[in-house]
């Protein structure tokens, strides 16, 4: 004789439970959108547009567009190997490791930004000897990019640490029985696999260094990217003067965001 079904958990069967983590999950999705969406109509166009062409917003936005660029480029020349060599790797050495990758992400911006002070900055043996070849490591680009790149690269590494682990080892086998050796593999098999992995850690990474404000307004208040461009206006000027300059922002972050998503959609970019 079967066991008849409680009431309770005859409720519980008639609940539609993908509508309810619908429910929930739109919750935190209206969260995210609506506060978007008040900064996005708390100005009128026209008065963004007036903004646009200020020089201290161009020069702004085109130092975070450039330092971002290059911050990306810098995570991924060295992140993609370590990720690389994580995901292949196991043991202690690998937790460890991991541990130092994502140490980044659990320091506040300001105290990211002074750990490099204490590498880089005025005073330092590091920053000394930059300074005397006329490679000042604060308050220029380079002080940028490091800045962004110290809290940005951990979101390639991890990302792409996961993509590589995705790959079936089955086709890296096949591809080394075949006579193809390491490099030929990881080119022609596990990269165009892994791509699509890497290309979200890429396009994170791209988000966080533009955005970034805490370690870069320790490292280099000049020259000023948009985050501080932002807190600047703010400050001297109040709120009102703040927000035009974050509606830019926001625009350039999400046009850089669709852009890096199209061509990791178009079959050709692969």
């Amino acid at each position: 004789m079967f066991p008849t079904k409680s009431r309770a958990d005859a409720v519980v069967d008639r609940v539609d439970w993908l509508t309810v983590t619908l429910l929930l999950g739109g919750v935190l999705l209206c969260y995210y959108l609506v506060p978007l969406a008040s900064l996005l109509l708390s100005q009128p166009p026209g008065v963004v547009l007036r903004r646009l062409g200020e020089p201290d917003v161009v020069a702004a936005a085109s130092t975070s567009l450039a330092t971002a660029t290059a911050s990306v480029v810098v995570a991924s020349v060295f992140g993609l190997p370590l990720a690389y060599w994580l995901a292949a790797a196991e043991g202690r050495a690998e937790t460890l490791v991991t541990a130092v990758v994502v140490l980044p992400l659990v320091l506040p911006p300001i105290v990211s930004g002074m750990v490099l002070l204490t590498l880089v900055g005025p005073g330092t043996l590091v920053g000394e000897a930059a300074a005397a070849n006329g490679v000042p490591l604060t308050r220029s680009l380079i002080g940028v990019v490091l800045a962004q790149t110290f809290v940005a690269s951990p979101f390639v590494v991890v990302t792409a640490k996961a993509a590589f682990e995705g790959v079936d080892r089955n086709l890296e086998y096949a591809s080394r029985t075949l006579g193809k050796n390491r490099l030929t593999t990881l080119r022609r098999v596990t990269l165009p696999l892994a791509w699509p992995g890497i290309l979200a850690g890429i396009t994170l990474a791209f988000a966080r260094s533009i955005g970034e404000f805490g370690a870069t307004i320790m490292l280099a208040y000049y020259p000023r990217t948009m985050p501080v461009q932002i807190w600047v206006s703010f400050t001297t000027l109040g709120l009102e003067q703040a927000f035009p300059i974050a509606v830019i922002l926001v625009g350039v972050a999400i046009a850089a965001l669709v852009l890096l998503t199209t061509l990791g959609r178009n079959p050709l970019a692969r």
